[in-house]
């Protein structure tokens, strides 16, 4: 359908809304043969940012012209030729490294100009695509990696996943929308999805409609993290499975007529949702869809954080899922084929991603499971791993990203490691290690979230790597974002802080206590005069 673009005429609109107008994002796909041709000094500088439309950021420094590809994935499930493409890709042109971000999706590092149509092929030829995995446009559909073979699913969502993630495949209808757009889908009963930090997401519903009891979905809308993160608002209607596509589309558009296009940093859908309010979002909604019902029951459980770890029973007799532990997201590409071939030796070639950057192998017969598990790979990508390597997520860090104000990826395996060594607790307690505000590591909703920053150092004169604390962040019940504690700490020194915040939760916790349920006990002013105990025996006391 044809649109207008209305926010043409308004000289407040940013440079990106302006560029915008000048080439659809999806017009790079059109462009890159060529410029794969001529190399990549040939690239229009202001043309950089519309690369993000085909999947692709500049790393840093991005004079030096390598990038990093994400691949979309949605629901995370792939199948064992597409892992076993994904594993190429890296082995020949990402120098072996193949990481799984908190949607995920696949990324690579290290790509140049020349080697992407090459890519390209090979992900089409598996049905794979990287349209909209960055950029302003609907990205990867996040849902639930177990989706068809999971007992805590209120239904299967597969099909509505790939539904309306090949409608917004390449449509130019939605390619220019005010920012990224971020949605989930997920019928999973311990929300999966982390439905409440997206812009939009359906969660499983019940609804009793003429005496029959219907299975379907409540629709959330307006959430998000970065800078200044919202939790989403449910919304007073009752979706059928056949509905969703035709009210996803509806949100889709009320962001592009509506949303915000001229500060960057305030033209997610959150901020249009906080302005409008959820009654008068749900009557411009019903303009689109027609009446829906108002909503029904939420039959969730307790918040599972997208973490799978051990060996469950599948919805199908005699079939297990395996859930395994890749610390940071970040695997090599030797072990990707190591893991596609035994998903195809043992099961049925699937390999799943999970938003907590680890994997799931479905469809093992229960009499395989064991021989399995012996297998040499299940030393480091263990299915019960120790408690904080395996609740720890970090995003890529400044080792790629321009955006990054400190290194986190192997900063953060290190650290973890570190605290399995020193602290044993009962209890598992998540920590997201981010480099910037923008929070790709979603750092607001983990127990400790620890937030990169500069400080300067002792003699005042230089700037160095540093952290600052937040606590008490979750997505049960709606959902919490976790609060900042003052004080800054030098990078090199924040294992050791951890170290010992860690045991004052340990030695003053209740048996079974979460950490989150600690923080609502103890309150954050006492954990403040904790933190700042420990950080006056710090040895960068003075650069606080």
């Amino acid at each position: 359908m044809a649109y207008v673009k209305h926010w043409k005429e308004n000289d407040k609109i940013n440079a990106v809304e302006k560029q915008k107008l000048k080439m659809d994002g999806l017009e790079i796909f059109d462009k890159i043969s060529r410029y794969a041709e001529t190399g990549f000094d040939s690239i229009p500088k202001e043309e950089w940012p519309m690369f993000k439309w085909a999947g692709l950021y500049l790393q840093r420094p991005r004079e030096d012209g390598y990038f990093m590809m994400r691949v979309c994935v949605p629901s995370g499930i792939l199948t064992g030729e597409q892992v076993e493409t994904l594993a190429g890709i890296a082995r020949d042109y990402g120098r072996g490294i193949y990481d799984i971000t908190t949607r995920q999706a696949v990324q690579f590092h290290w790509l140049r100009i020349e080697q992407i149509p090459d890519i390209f092929q090979r992900l089409e030829k598996v049905g794979l695509s990287t349209a909209g995995a960055c950029g302003d446009i609907t990205r990867n559909i996040v849902g639930n990696p177990l989706a068809g073979i999971d007992p805590d699913e209120l239904l299967d969502t597969t099909w509505i996943v790939e539904d309306l993630f090949r409608f917004f495949q390449h449509n130019r209808d939605f390619s220019n929308l005010p920012r990224k757009y971020k949605m989930s889908i997920s019928a999973n009963l311990g929300n999966a999805s982390n439905a409440e930090i997206n812009c939009v997401s359906f969660t499983p519903a019940v609804k009793e409609i003429g005496g029959e009891q219907v299975k379907g979905f409540h629709l959330k809308v307006g959430g998000g993290l970065s800078a200044r993160p919202f939790l989403a608002k449910t919304l007073d209607v009752f979706i059928r499975p056949e509905q969703v596509k035709e009210v996803a589309v509806a949100v889709t558009t009320i962001f592009r007529d509506y949303g915000y296009r001229e500060k960057r940093t305030r033209n997610r859908l959150k901020f249009l949702v906080a302005d409008w309010g959820p009654e008068k979002f749900r009557e411009k909604l019903l303009e689109y869809t027609g009446p829906l019902p108002e909503k029904g029951e939420e039959p969730v459980r307790e918040w599972n954080a997208g973490y799978f770890y051990g060996v469950h029973p599948q919805k199908q007799a005699g079939i297990s899922y395996i859930g395994l532990n890749v610390p940071m997201g970040r695997l090599s590409a030797d072990e990707v084929f190591e893991l596609a071939r035994l998903a195809r030796k043992y099961g049925n070639g699937e390999i799943r991603n999970c938003n907590s950057q680890n994997i799931v192998l479905p469809h093992i017969p229960d009499e395989q499971v064991d021989l399995l598990l012996q297998e040499e790979i299940f030393r480091r990508i263990r299915v019960n791993p120790p408690k904080f390597i395996g609740y720890a997520v970090s995003c890529t860090g400044i080792e790629y990203c321009n955006l990054a104000l400190v290194e986190t990826k192997e900063r953060m395996r290190r650290i973890a490691q570190y605290l399995d060594e020193e602290v044993e607790i009962d209890v598992p307690v998540r920590i997201h290690m981010v480099g910037c505000p923008n929070s790709c590591g979603q750092r607001q909703i983990a127990d400790i979230g620890l937030q990169g920053i500069k400080m300067r150092s002792k003699n005042k004169k230089d700037f160095i790597e540093a952290f600052e604390i937040h606590v008490g962040g979750t997505l049960q019940e709606g959902g919490e974002l976790n609060r900042k504690l003052k004080g800054k700490i030098d990078a090199e020194d924040l294992g050791r802080v951890l170290r010992q915040f860690l045991l004052y939760f340990k030695e003053n916790k209740q048996s079974g206590e979460t950490f989150h349920h600690f923080v609502h006990r103890v309150g954050v002013t006492q954990l403040q005069q904790v933190l700042d105990g420990i950080l006056e025996w710090s040895p960068s006391r003075t650069a606080l």
